[in-house]
């Protein structure tokens, strides 16, 4: 008897951990979707400007 009630309790923590990281992660990766649809994270079309090689330009 004893060994079914060590069973079942390892199972239902296991259980436990594996739904806190699913739920977890779901919020974290919703999180980061709200934080890439803020305008101040908005990205510029690759291709829209020159390569930048570090050295400052010469001036025009």
């Amino acid at each position: 008897m004893s060994d079914h009630i060590f069973g079942i309790l390892d199972m239902a923590v296991v259980g436990v951990v594996v739904f806190g990281l699913g739920i977890w992660q779901l919020v974290s990766i919703n999180r980061e979707i709200k934080k890439d649809r803020l305008p101040e994270r908005a990205r510029h079309p690759v291709g829209e400007h020159g390569l930048d090689d570090g050295r400052p330009k010469p001036p025009e």
